[in-house]
């Protein structure tokens, strides 16, 4: 079985505070030390459960923090933007199952940096009138390939909100958010030890998680942090304005309207 790990760092345990994702200061260089770890115990635990070969995929930022000389010599990095798959990178080459590391809930809802793909920029995104965050895109995104989400780790709000979307997943608790910048979280070694038992345990039960379907054609809905990233965003043709901060467009698949996030999202950096 071929394995995907995306990671990303806001639901790593340990970091709760902004200058720890951004690069440029020490508290980010530790950060990014902890999600190389993260990703590697998921690494062992997914061939410990039998997988013949682990991408693990950088889905932060820039897609350039997993520090490459520290990851799991068997597996293979995924890095650098712009991808097409923005943060499943690597799934377009085939792959049996998506493990979510370091994940985190959605933009406006409670949990550690709980945002989705531009904290800047979006404020709420629906997919056929369900509101979801990054696991639940490209958990969808996934399924679309008939790829399902065997393992999601991050904090308590994260694992509340997302087991409803997918059931089957095994979750890893490694923090109890307390705050959007504070939590009470397991110490690095506990966390990656649960987070390779988690895995482990995760590939036993490949073949009966169903993937996240959603029906198409696919109708997003956006609502922007302000007017003006709405304005920006309505220049391209096929997006409608609903009112002063939500637009919508419709796709004819979950990959396409992930796209067009990505796109908007990269769009937003004209406002800052």
């Amino acid at each position: 079985m071929r394995i995907l790990i995306t990671t990303d760092i806001e639901g790593v345990a340990g970091v709760v505070h902004p200058e720890q994702t951004r690069p440029g200061n020490p508290d980010y260089e530790r950060a990014r030390r902890l999600m190389t770890q993260e990703a590697n115990a998921a690494a062992r635990g997914a061939f410990e459960g039998g997988a013949r070969e682990v991408l693990i995929g950088d889905a932060h930022g820039a897609y350039r923090n997993l520090l490459p000389d520290e990851l799991d010599p068997r597996a293979r990095y995924v890095i650098g933007k712009p991808r097409m798959l923005g943060m499943l990178g690597g799934l377009e080459t085939g792959c049996d199952a998506l493990m979510l590391v370091g994940f985190h809930s959605r933009s406006l809802a409670t949990g550690v940096l709980a945002h989705t793909i531009n904290s800047s920029a979006f404020a709420r995104i629906w997919l056929n009138g369900q509101e979801l965050g990054e696991a639940g895109l490209y958990g969808a995104l996934a399924g679309e390939r008939g790829v399902p989400v065997i393992l999601a780790s991050g904090d308590d709000a994260f694992a509340v909100e997302t087991r409803s979307i997918l059931p089957d997943c095994r979750f890893v608790v490694t923090k109890q958010a307390t705050g959007r910048h504070s939590a009470i979280s397991l110490s690095p070694h506990a966390a990656c030890e649960a987070i390779q038992t988690g895995a482990r345990e995760a590939m036993t039960a490949t073949g009966s998680t169903r993937p996240l379907r959603l029906k198409t054609p696919v109708q997003t809905r956006l609502q922007t942090m302000t007017p003006a990233h709405t304005d920006l965003f309505c220049q391209w043709p096929t997006l409608q304005r609903l009112d002063a901060v939500t637009l919508e467009y419709a796709s004819d698949s979950v990959e396409h309207a992930v796209r067009v996030l990505n796109c908007l999202s990269a769009m937003a950096a004209m406002l800052r």
